[in-house]
């Protein structure tokens, strides 16, 4: 009962401070959510609602029960979880945070995969997608597009290996299987769950696309109020000089590591918010490259507590608990700082080295041709705040015709 009372009066103490820095800080406040709130817009939001709705879609019509029987050879003795996890691994890579667990908890809402299953297979399917690392930070804040390659092998081998590791996690407890009955071939099989899943989904197709379209765009709302909260948060912590204090204290940690002090306080606001921390990591002057990229790939791993937040507030919604999914955050975050520093040489330093111009590698302007990573971030960066607001505007009207039409 003690603890329960002390917990109660640490959070109604966290979110009345909370609540008077926001009261002493408006401006400071005000432009943290703008930031916040343009991330959201013109990246999280357009990139990430294609693939939630594909994958409504893909469940709806049986696809991924398809997936999970071809791939059950696979994910069953790499990762002791069904072969439809699968597919919550290669979308959740694709489209990034937290695109694994919302499609973890889907697959656990249609009783695919057991809750020890689930929480085995969230622990590895959430990750940063391709286009972040490559583009945003490699080339956006490193100015250094040779590193992505040595980001992106660091960050989902780092996962790969959490997934080897959280196999054991829930001991020998039962776990589901696919009812073949007759033993047949795996294609012959695939197809005949394929075909009962679609008999079974009794929706139309107009229906079933609007509910994909409302339960994604539900989901990037709740994402992209978490996104403005912790941006919020991490500014005030620094106004506070409480981001210094415990920077101080942190920076103690990483001297015992061999890693300069001065990443200390990037750190700290990459525990919170990827963004934030790969940005202020890439704009430490004077340091060694190989620590900066040791510090993000950490960052990478662990997420922010602002997509952990994002996938507690998923999981809750399900029976699947959140600890494990926490272990595997910090546990992956040292796997691909580790292996960062390892494949440092075979990865950076050993390809052949462009001109450069200070940090400022200057391949792409002397061919003065873009990659299609780097275009592909210049359109999200220029059509996403149209497309969130032509998305938004039709998710309302869609809601409002929704509510109305029962009355007529």
């Amino acid at each position: 009962m003690t603890r329960s009372r002390l917990m109660t009066l640490l959070i109604a103490s966290s979110i009345s401070i909370l609540t008077i820095a926001l009261i002493y800080f408006p401006k400071e406040s005000l432009e943290a959510s703008r930031i916040g709130l343009e991330m959201w817009w013109k990246i999280v939001f357009p990139s990430l609602l294609p693939f939630l709705i594909i994958s409504e879609l893909l469940i709806g019509f049986g696809v991924v029960k398809f997936i999970g029987v071809l791939f059950e050879p696979l994910m069953r003795p790499l990762f002791r979880v069904p072969g439809v996890g699968g597919f919550a691994w290669a979308m959740g890579m694709a489209s990034g945070f937290p695109a694994g667990a919302k499609l973890t908890a889907r697959l656990r809402q249609e009783e695919q995969i057991s809750a020890i299953e689930a929480e085995r297979l969230v622990s590895f399917t959430n990750a940063s997608n391709p286009l972040f690392i490559f583009a945003a930070i490699s080339v956006g804040f490193f100015e250094n597009p040779r590193l992505g390659i040595l980001l992106a092998i660091s960050h989902y081998l780092g996962n790969f290996c959490v997934g080897l590791i959280m196999r054991f996690h829930g001991g020998k407890e039962k776990t589901t299987s696919i009812k073949t009955g007759e033993r047949k071939p795996y294609l012959i099989q695939a197809f005949i769950e394929l075909h009962r899943t679609r008999l079974k989904e009794k929706r139309p197709f107009g229906q079933l696309l609007g509910d994909a379209v409302t339960s994604s765009i539900q989901t990037l709302l709740m994402i992209g109020g978490f996104i403005i909260l912790f941006s919020v948060f991490n500014k005030l912590l620094t106004l506070v000089n409480v981001t210094s204090l415990v920077a101080s204290v942190l920076s103690l940690l990483l001297k015992t590591f061999q890693i300069p002090a001065e990443l200390s306080i990037p750190l700290i606001s990459g525990l919170f918010e990827i963004t934030t921390g790969s940005m202020l990591t890439s704009q430490v002057e004077d340091m060694d490259l190989i620590y900066q990229v040791i510090i993000t790939s950490f960052i990478l791993g662990f997420c922010g507590f602002s997509v952990q937040a994002q996938v507690a507030s998923i999981l809750a919604e399900t029976d699947i608990r959140f600890k494990p999914f926490f272990f595997a955050r910090i546990l992956h975050g040292f796997l691909a700082a580790v292996l960062s520093f390892i494949l440092w040489k075979p990865l950076y330093e050993s390809l052949p080295k462009t001109q450069k111009t200070g940090q400022i590698i200057t391949v792409f302007l002397q061919e003065h041709s873009p990659t299609w990573i780097e275009v592909l971030w210049n359109g999200l960066i220029q059509y996403g705040p149209p497309f969130t607001i032509l998305s938004l505007t039709i998710y309302i009207i869609y809601y409002v015709k929704k509510i109305i039409s029962p009355r007529v």
